[in-house]
């Protein structure tokens, strides 16, 4: 079965043509050119990946975030006319996982399209699939009252697992297995999105801070994920 994808897009001709370059990749594809129908839409067909422009009719794209996070970790790629930094940060600090800049390439799209799916489709394996006795298990990572278990994909804090994102977990894993090293946000992105893969390090920086707002006794003075100015951050466990 192919995966599904949501294209939320007020613009008709833009919503046809991305329609028209996905289906040709294969994916099975639905559109919505309003807020309220791209909520309605999520909740009934439960797509694998949401494009969704921000300046939409009804609601906009950062409520229609919003609301669909309150139910699904679905990977939701922002699209934006806007270059002002606070629109892209707002849209990852409301639940996207990535922003894409209009006018765009086609190619860097789908690049990012498949790039969030093979991610999600791995991460939900590993965590669902049983693993065989065979298998050589990996030793959990213990940092206090923090536990990370690298076979399962869970992150445990005093005993209780966290809700993290797919990429929050790897930017976790990625940090924790380079403890007391300082990390650069290239490094990160190289580790977390792939060396192929252009992010802004503003992503980077979103993800630290939702990292800490679940693993930091006070997020506003982190003591696991320090920030080491001018170079980047480096787990302290």
């Amino acid at each position: 079965m192919s995966e599904k994808i949501l294209i939320v897009e007020d613009d008709l001709v833009l919503r046809e043509t991305l329609a028209y370059t996905l289906s040709k990749e294969g994916y099975t594809v639905l559109a919505a050119g309003d807020g309220p129908q791209a909520v309605e839409i999520t909740q009934r067909e439960n797509p694998d990946l949401i494009i969704l422009d921000i300046m939409l009719p009804g609601i906009d794209g950062f409520e229609v975030c919003r609301l669909v996070r309150r139910e699904s970790s679905v990977p939701i790629v922002m699209l934006t006319a806007r270059t002002d930094e606070v629109d892209c940060v707002v849209g990852l600090e409301v639940g996207a996982d990535d922003y894409i800049t209009k006018p765009f390439s086609m190619r860097e799209l789908l690049a990012r399209i498949k790039a969030h799916l093979r991610r999600d489709r791995l991460v939900r394996e590993t965590s669902l699939a049983a693993i065989p006795l065979s298998v050589d298990l990996k030793p959990p990572l213990f940092f206090d009252n923090l536990q990370i278990d690298l076979n399962r994909c869970e992150v445990l804090l005093n005993g209780t697992q966290l809700s993290l994102k797919p990429k929050e977990y790897e930017l976790l894993v990625s940090l924790a297995q380079h403890k007391g090293q300082v990390l650069s946000r290239a490094q990160l992105m190289q580790n977390v999105w792939g060396w192929d893969y252009s992010v802004d390090s503003r992503t980077v920086d979103v993800h630290i801070r939702w990292l800490r707002c679940k693993i930091e006794p006070d997020p506003d003075n982190p003591t696991r994920i320090v920030t080491v100015r001018g170079l980047g951050y480096r787990f302290e466990g």
